[in-house]
């Protein structure tokens, strides 16, 4: 196993799941949802994506799934406004793959936002994740060794 898979086995078991993590791990391959929607999935899918230079992906789709649950406009200004300087705007560290349409709708609407104010972005992102970087995840060393391993328990 390599670095990665080591690295990966060690954080799972830090997590407080009320069942090993990867016991789930052969549903995976079921769609991106069931990836998206455990915290190892999550975890190894970023692995992946950081092999790929495109981590800044699923960080942006985690990040908006937090900004939907806000429950204050003062912490729903903060969170947009930390969403958009990290990952929508021209040049940001960790800039997204939008169109120009999309990214001028967020920043037009930015210093009103509301707690959709990123759903069409996510949507865009997701839909790259599912479509081109899901695929080559499930043939990767990354969810093969995971899988392996799984397998030999």
């Amino acid at each position: 196993m390599g670095k990665i898979s080591r690295r990966f086995s060690l954080t799972g078991r830090l997590c407080c799941f009320p069942k090993d993590p990867l016991e789930d791990i052969e549903t995976w391959s079921e769609s991106v949802d069931k990836v998206l929607g455990c915290k190892a999935g999550q975890m190894a899918f970023r692995e992946f994506l950081k092999t790929e230079y495109s981590e800044e992906n699923i960080l942006f789709w985690l990040a908006c799934e937090e900004y939907k649950k806000i429950k204050t406009v003062p912490e729903m200004i903060s969170s947009a406004n930390r969403i958009y300087s990290e990952f929508v705007q021209t040049e940001a560290p960790k800039q997204i793959n939008i169109d120009c349409t999309t990214r001028e709708n967020i920043t037009k609407n930015i210093s009103q936002p509301n707690l959709t104010s990123f759903d069409s972005a996510q949507k865009l992102i997701y839909s790259l994740m599912a479509r081109d970087c899901y695929p080559r995840f499930l043939k990767s060393d990354i969810y093969q060794g995971l899988l392996r391993r799984n397998d030999s328990r």
